[in-house]
Parts: structure tokens; C-alpha cells; sequence
């Protein structure tokens, strides 16, 4: 029966949100069913799927798993078709303060409070630690391979990440509204304070959708902040992943290390090259033509919004692995270790965005 009702949310989800495509993209008229189009959203879609993972338990898991991942990796490959470099490398300029001092602050906090004061095991707190400091499961995997961290630690270590998550999605996009953010600094604040670049895109959708009026007037929505700083700060993987060894030479079986290009997500790098593609050549009046050019932008702007709409998709998938099994893998201290850095993190950045960025 669960696999039943598994499909039955997949296929109703997928129309509807196929539909709203076809609605923004092509202007097509519903009529009396455009509550089709309109009933789905990120915190919707990942509320399906957190329900339905606590309901009936694992379904489909591979499958689910490589959905939540895959699905929104593509999906950010396809928000860098709505993407310009200059916008891009001036909001990353912008984060980079935040990111050196941020990913370094995290890491001891969280020896502090890890080692220290809850006596986590010491490949779980720095896991733990470089998922909050950096982009949560792809720096715990990163990490965790580089250190040779045992799959408890792992699992113990994502569990942690994957709750946090799910609860940002829903916290984060009503705490900005209430605070009156600014889409500027929503975004930066999600793409520092959440771990995974899928909550920090799905944060950011979510508040796109709360005030389009603020896209529309600022110029800038905090979807493309948000995924802007965040794919910029992963790329801090590479440094983590450099200097890891020589704190865990002693626990580490072998001494081998993965290359360090090696560690950078492939997805990045598609993302980037998404990018460009866009700014030099799609939109390239010079190169194309005007009348190309023009097609070149409503081609881009199509496989902008077909990526936002797969990425509220891939929420349910994320939700749909937040299973009890993984709520009771986690524990009660490396739990409060997370807690604790991530309640550090979000206020210190929250307090530094609100006075002083515009």
C-alpha cells in the first residue's frame, strides 16, 4: 500500500508542478482547475515528504536517495541559466568575508563544544563541525573519506545535517518574513546559516514565493543570492579537505588522500559553466544577433524556472529519507553538538547581516 501512495504523491506533485510551469513558461489558461498549478510548495512539498517518511517508514530508498540528491544537483545546474557573472562574482565578493570567518569560527566552536564539553567522538565532532561550516553532506563526505571516518561516524554525521535541514526549510523563510529581510540579506544569511545546498535553494525559493513583489522591486531574489554564496563557499571543501590530515594523522589507517580536485562537487562545476554560458553566449547580442540572442534569453529563462520547479520536487524526496530509523541513528550529543553550532552560526551572521548589510 505505502508504495502506492508513494507514487500517487510523486505523480500528483510532478502535474501540478508541471502545470505551473506551463502556466509562467507558456501562459497557458486553466480555468476553473488552476488550483492545480497553484497548490504545491517548497515547504509543502517537503512537508509530504517528512510525513510520509514518518508514517510508513523507508520507500523506495535507493531510489529516493539518488532523487534528493540528483534531482536538485541538475536543478542547480539549471539556475545558472538564469544567472549573470557580474551579479554572480559581485554576491560572491560580497560573502567572502563571511565565509572565511564563519567556516574557521564553526570548526573550533565546534572542538569547544564537541570535545571538550560533550565528549563526542572526535571523527563525528569534526564532521559535524565541517557540515555546519561549509555545505553539509558534501563536506561530511568529503571529509569523512579524507580522514577515513567510520560509517557510524558518517551516518551519525549526516543524520545530524539531514534534521537540521528539514527544520531550516520550514524556520528560516518565516523568520526572515518576520524580521522583514530584505532579499539581499535573506539570501546571504540562508547560504551561510544552512548546511546543504538543497535546504539553503529550497529556503530560498520558499521566500521568492512569500514576497514576489520584493523580487519584482529589488531586483534580485533571494533564490540566486542564496545559491551564489553557497556553491561559493563550497568550494571551501578544497581547503578543508587539504589541511584535515595533518589534525588526524594519527587516526588515519594509510595516509591516503583524495587529490584536491578531486573533492570539488561536479555539479559546481556545471553550475559555473551554466553561468557563462548564459552571459557570453546566450545572451551575447553582439555574437548571436539580436533576434537570437533573444531566443537565447527565452531559452535561458525557460530552464530557469523549470530548475526552480524540479527543485521544490526534490523537497519531498529529502523528506521522504527523514525516516525514524534516521532520527534515532543520530543520538542525543552529537544532536546538541549540531544544535549548538548551528544556533551560534544563524544568530552571530543574522545579527551581522541585519546591521550592516543593506
Amino acid at each position: 500500500m505505502k508504495n502506492y501512495i508513494y507514487i500517487a504523491i510523486v505523480a500528483a506533485l510532478g502535474i501540478s508542478l508541471l502545470a505551473a510551469f506551463a502556466v509562467a513558461q507558456f501562459g497557458l489558461d486553466l480555468g476553473a482547475f488552476g488550483w492545480v498549478a497553484e497548490w504545491v510548495s517548497s515547504p509543502v512539498s517537503l512537508l509530504l515528504g517528512i510525513i510520509f517518511a514518518l508514517t510508513f517508514g523507508a520507500t523506495y530508498a535507493k531510489f529516493t536517495k539518488l532523487m534528493s540528491k540528483k534531482l536538485l544537483q541538475y536543478s542547480v545546474i539549471g539556475l545558472g541559466f538564469g544567472m549573470n557573472v557580474t551579479s554572480a562574482i559581485a554576491s560572491g565578493r560580497e560573502g567572502m568575508l563571511f565565509t572565511i570567518v564563519s567556516v574557521f569560527g564553526t570548526l573550533a566552536i565546534g572542538y569547544i563544544i564537541g570535545r571538550k564539553l560533550l565528549g563526542v567522538e572526535s571523527h563525528t565532532s569534526y564532521l559535524i563541525s565541517s557540515g555546519t561550516a561549509i555545505c553539509g553532506g558534501s563536506a561530511i563526505a568529503a571529509v569523512g573519506s579524507t580522514i577515513q571516518a567510520k560509517s557510524e561516524a558518517m551516518s551519525v554525521s549526516l543524520g545530524v545535517v539531514f534534521v537540521l535541514n528539514a527544520v531550516a526549510l520550514f524556520l528560516f523563510p518565516s523568520i526572515g518574513d518576520a524580521l522583514g529581510m530584505t532579499m539581499k540579506q535573506f539570501g546571504m544569511w540562508a547560504a551561510i546559516a544552512i548546511h546543504d545546498t538543497s535546504s539553503v535553494v529550497g529556503a530560498g525559493s520558499a521566500y521568492d514565493q512569500m514576497h514576489p513583489d520584493l523580487v519584482l522591486s529589488q531586483g534580485v531574489s533571494a533564490l540566486e543570492v542564496a545559491t551564489t554564496i553557497k556553491l561559493t563557499r563550497a568550494l571551501w571543501i578544497v581547503v578543508l579537505v587539504l589541511v584535515t590530515p595533518f589534525f588526524f594523522r594519527g587516526s588515519m589507517s594509510d595516509g591516503k588522500q583524495k587529490p584536491w580536485y578531486r573533492t570539488i562537487p561536479t555539479f559546481i562545476i556545471w553550475f559555473i559553466v551554466a553561468i557563462l554560458f548564459n552571459t557570453y553566449v546566450l545572451s551575447n547580442a553582439d555574437l548571436l544577433g539580436a533576434d537570437a540572442a533573444a531566443m537565447g534569453a527565452s531559452f535561458s529563462h525557460a530552464v530557469n524556472q523549470l530548475a526552480k520547479h524540479l527543485i521544490t520536487l526534490s523537497l519531498f524526496f529529502i523528506g521522504a529519507g527523514l525516516t525514524r530509523e534516521t532520527l534515532r541513528a543520530v543520538g542525543v550529543r552529537p544532536l546538541i553538538l549540531g544544535v549548538s553550532l548551528w544556533v551560534v552560526i544563524s544568530l552571530a551572521s543574522l545579527a551581522y547581516i541585519l546591521f550592516l548589510v543593506a
